[in-house]
């Protein structure tokens, strides 16, 4: 309706609170009687702690406690919770290692929680942090997925061969093997794909309150998943019922995957809040996070194309090792293989295997991030198809045609693990080339040389999974004075979903946009769901909005009808009115509501009040997808990339709202592109991390780009009702590999044919040199 209706461009109703600095953050909560937290963490990245001797910190005036492992186990405090959905190669339930919240005798990776001091003030308690003497024996250590799995390599865990938590098989490795054998031409790359952290612009911080009249603990922190959390650690850690586990949440500074992992540090201080009686507070600092944050990526792949004379695909073969860290994260098992589904990309390859191994190293483990395996399954196939047309002299975008599905092949079933609902991947690249005026490349590169530059374009056609077969719940609460409440299980941490939300309201029921109330991120408030997560909260919370609208237009019906004296099925509803059909006759839906509840206006029989609930269950997920080219222009003499163009042309189905579309997109593309120039989480040899500061963890900045063009060409899925895809993660996923496929593009004028990310001025610059010598 108007300015709020589907597919308009509405301004983030948001914004004007928290630009005004009225948002509230963690760090806005300030409970009375909290006390502070400090974590002394460990040094190493695998020890054994022979003792520790918290004396000198207890005696510090305003010291309350100094918890370590011991105390862990003597309160009978259980694992962290994770999710095992993979096996072993003898067919037994993958490994889970043991996971306090604080270490028990080992440390198992350099920051693992060792002790906690819990003081009057956050200074006290840092220093009071810094009196505690741990005795450490070292042990060797090995951070790298590859050769973990080697023979000789340390080993994490001694039930745990070869540091293999799982292994994953997918396709027909037959038919594969028998394709390549045929095939007259095969390409293989090895693909280290380097890992990278979420660096959000809020950092970490927890809560833990406990009430012993009612036995019930709250966890105030930033959380994606508050249902699934509750129940894990009410029932893995906690070892309470769950109703007696309240998650509550404020606005969010950002996530990308970050907040929808179980961190230490959330056991630590409900446990901590239980133990001295009121309630304790952790922050993190920037540098903490560095060390304590889930991180993300870190695969090492062998990839392998089959194609025949023509450049058709034959198969496609992949060997994956992927780092899980010295523990399996809440969600962390998931990335290397959920979805590995894609790497057969937008293309009619006949059969495709794949084989993964999920690692333990002694490092901080690794979860899902903004595309959580969706960039790395695409740069796999990608890098690919540009080395093959390299080799076989064939314009990439030639060969990208020759094998891209059609429309009319849809739903289309892939050689692995998904089927794709809708697309036209083809009609996206066309536009796209057009976009980027690929034709006339080759002028500009023999330009930029003339200026002593190297000059790439980089294409990449890519496809995704978002939102999945899950459930979503909405309620819709209409008071007495006609106003309306939207209770979603979904949880905003930046996205914009009170502006989507409204406006699918809005469509729906033709509600007054200015008269709508949020409520999220608390669980004593909230229905259930599955929160915020893999590019699902549009379509999950759309579709339980759908279900819960019809629920009030069909009660609505029934008391317009009992108000306009008419038969219910005369009546119409249309934006926002009940009207008796064919006549100027009717009745707004606030004053619907207001009637409700007057016990005068009811029909007999008819409850009072205008508020339902609804439950959506996703029968499957949906595949958004696009085409992304980019354009670099590399100073040989220094190695610096500059990137002189973007284009994207995305399918995400039915466009609610195309400004926050695009925002969505351009900030996948900065994401992505972060881990194409610069981004690295580091580890030595030994372990440590070094890059544990922004003066070496590199980030991107608005320098590091340039404008760009994004396009829509929607093709509404019919996976849900109101034929949205997923577009939070879209912009990761196609710019990892179309940054880099352009980037090797410009290197390959000196006859180099690959790079790992990330492209540093220093890795580009050496790569040169290596060339040129």
């Amino acid at each position: 309706m108007g300015q709020f209706s589907i597919g308009q461009s509405v301004t983030r109703r948001e914004d004007p609170r928290l630009l005004m600095g009225r948002g509230r953050y963690y760090d806005d909560l300030k409970l009375d009687g909290q006390l502070h937290a400090a974590i002394l963490r460990s040094p190493h990245a695998h020890a054994d702690i022979r003792s520790i001797d918290a004396r000198a910190a207890l005696q510090m005036p305003g010291v309350h406690a100094v918890l370590t492992g011991v105390d862990y186990q003597a309160d009978g405090i259980g694992t962290m919770p994770s999710m095992a959905p993979y096996k072993r190669r003898d067919g037994s339930a993958m490994y889970l290692p043991h996971r306090p919240a604080i270490a028990v005798g080992r440390a198992m990776h350099v920051g693992y929680p060792v002790a906690v001091v819990i003081a009057d003030t956050l200074d006290i308690a840092r220093d009071a942090a810094e009196r505690v003497v741990v005795d450490y024996k070292p042990l060797p250590a090995v951070v790298s997925a590859e050769a973990a799995f080697q023979s000789g390599a340390p080993q994490l865990y001694s039930d745990c061969p070869n540091n293999e938590a799982y292994f994953y098989q997918a396709g027909d490795k037959a038919a594969t093997e028998a394709a390549f054998a045929k095939a007259a031409h095969v390409v293989q790359q090895r693909l280290v794909i380097n890992r990278v952290t979420a660096n959000t612009l809020e950092p970490r911080g927890v809560t833990g309150v406990y009430d012993p009249g009612t036995r019930r603990y709250t966890l105030h922190c930033g959380f994606q998943r508050p249902w699934l959390f509750r129940n894990a650690i009410a029932e893995a850690t906690l070892k309470i019922p769950e109703a007696d586990l309240r998650l509550i949440t404020g606005d969010i500074g950002g996530s990308y995957g970050l907040r929808g992992s179980v961190y230490p540090e959330i056991i630590l201080m409900l446990w901590a809040a239980k133990r001295v009686g009121k309630p304790v507070k952790w922050i993190c600092t920037r540098s903490e996070a560095h060390i304590s944050d889930d991180d993300a990526r870190d695969n090492i792949v062998d990839a392998a194309l089959a194609l025949d004379g023509d450049g058709r695909f034959l198969a496609l073969k992949i060997r994956s090792f992927g780092n899980l860290g010295a523990f399996v994260s809440f969600r962390g098992a998931m990335p290397p293989v959920v979805n590995i589904g894609t790497v057969c990309g937008v293309y009619t390859t006949p059969s495709a295997y794949v084989a993964i191994s999920g690692m333990l190293t002694n490092t901080h483990c690794t979860s899902p991030y903004r595309g959580a395996g969706r960039p790395e399954a695409s740069y796999m196939i990608e890098r690919l198809i540009d080395i093959a047309a390299d080799e076989m002299r064939i314009d990439p975008s030639e060969l990208r045609r020759r094998n891209t599905i059609p429309p009319t092949a849809m739903p289309y079933k892939t050689p692995l693990t998904f089927t794709y609902d809708s697309g036209r991947f083809e009609e996206n690249m066309d536009r796209a080339l057009k976009l980027a005026d690929w034709k006339g490349f080759e002028k500009r590169r023999q330009a930029a040389a003339k200026r002593g530059k190297l000059r790439g374009i980089g294409l990449s056609n890519t496809i995704e999974q978002a939102a999945d077969a899950t459930i979503e719940t909405a309620e819709i609460r209409f008071d007495p004075l006609g106003g309306v409440t939207f209770v979603t299980g979904s949880i905003s941490h930046g996205q914009g979903h009170a502006t989507v939300q409204t406006q699918m309201l809005v469509d729906r029921l033709g509600v007054d946009p200015d008269r709508i109330t949020f409520i999220q991120g608390d669980t004593d408030a909230v229905a259930f769901g599955m929160g915020t997560g893999g590019s699902r909260s549009t379509t999950m919370s759309g579709g339980a909005i759908v279900l819960v609208a019809d629920k009030v237009i069909a009660k609505g019906k029934k008391l317009a009808a009992h108000i306009l004296e008419a038969s219910e099925g005369d009546i119409e509803f249309k934006e926002g009115r009940f009207a008796i059909a064919g006549t100027d006759r009717g009745v707004g839906i606030h004053e619907v509501a207001k009637a409700a509840f007057r016990l005068e206006k009811l029909p007999r029989g008819m409850e009072p009040g205008l508020y339902e609930t609804a439950t959506y269950k996703a029968n499957s997920g949906n595949f958004p997808n696009g085409a992304h080219v980019c354009e670099v222009e590399i100073d040989p003499d220094t190695g610096e990339t500059q990137v002189v163009g973007y284009w994207v042309v995305d399918d995400v189905g039915t466009v609610i709202n195309p400004m926050l579309v695009k925002g969505q997109i351009m900030g996948g593309i900065a994401q992505g592109m972060g881990q194409v120039l610069m981004e690295d989480k580091a580890y030595d040899e030994q372990g440590q991390v070094v890059s544990g500061s922004f003066m070496d963890y590199a980030m991107p900045r608005a320098e590091h780009f340039c404008p760009v063009v994004i396009e829509d060409n929607p093709v509404p899925t019919p996976t849900n009702p109101l034929g949205v895809k997923g577009a939070g993660e879209a912009g990761t996923v196609g710019s990892l590999s179309a940054g880099t496929n352009a980037i090797v593009d410009a290197l390959s004028e000196l006859g180099i044919k690959h790079i790992d990310t990330p492209c540093t001025p220093y890795r580009v610059w050496k790569a040169i040199r290596q060339a040129s010598s």
